[in-house]
């Protein structure tokens, strides 16, 4: 979830960002490599080498959201991509 906590909308949906394994798409500037061996990656509960895509938005129900692995302990990085994607 890369939105604010108090964001009430009076709709049931949550906006995420992708995030994938494919190591090949880390460099570009919305982008956030998290290794799996960093603690980062620990306390998301991430299970391989991962890149925050800031550049792959969507909303979904919340009830289409099943599971949620965790969270990253400083948002930083992605709100810095955020603002790149988003033109900020």
């Amino acid at each position: 979830m890369v939105q604010a906590n108090d964001l009430d909308t009076g709709l049931p949906q949550t906006v995420i960002v992708l995030i994938t394994s494919n190591i090949a798409r880390k460099d570009h500037p919305s982008r956030v490599f998290i290794p799996l061996a960093s603690s980062q990656a620990k306390g998301a509960g991430l299970l391989t080498d991962s890149i925050i895509m800031a550049d792959n938005l969507a909303t979904v129900l919340d009830k289409a959201i099943v599971n949620r692995l965790g969270q990253l302990a400083d948002m930083k990085t992605v709100d810095a991509t955020l603002r790149v994607t988003l033109a900020l």
